[in-house]
């Protein structure tokens, strides 16, 4: 049997997501933690609903393994310098919910972002989550 391509899973998990089966995502995520390294593509989809989806997905998994999903910080970091501000938006909100020390850490870097709301959610992960 053929291995998936990341495109190809990048494609069926924004699929999911955007249908409101995160159940399955997540279940997906318990069971083979190497797909968060497909965090950072993700987030860059241009539907809102693979997005949010993307966010409640972290929310429940850093509840129930919060060591692995630290494993989505190295596709997140390159998106923090995006010139796309909503990209940077959604890396900054999935590196708040992990909330590990090296979250955040990259997240104060961007305290003097060049974008108000960039900032503003900086400032809400850093003051509420620490």
């Amino acid at each position: 049997m053929d291995e998936i391509s990341d495109l190809e899973m990048v494609r069926v998990i924004g699929e999911f997501l955007e249908l409101g089966h995160m159940d399955n995502i997540a279940a997906l995520f318990r069971k083979e933690p190497q797909w968060y390294r497909l965090t950072g593509e993700l987030v860059q989809d241009e539907r809102f609903m693979v997005r949010m989806g993307v966010a409640v997905l972290f929310e429940e998994l850093v509840t129930t393994h919060p060591e692995e999903v630290r494993q989505a910080i190295p596709s997140l970091l390159p998106l923090l310098t995006d010139p796309t501000p909503f990209i940077r938006g959604e890396a900054c909100t999935i590196l708040g919910i992990i909330n590990s020390p090296d979250a955040l850490h990259h997240l104060a870097a961007l305290t003097d972002d060049p974008d108000p709301q960039i900032r503003e959610i900086v400032e809400d992960c850093l003051k509420g989550r620490t």
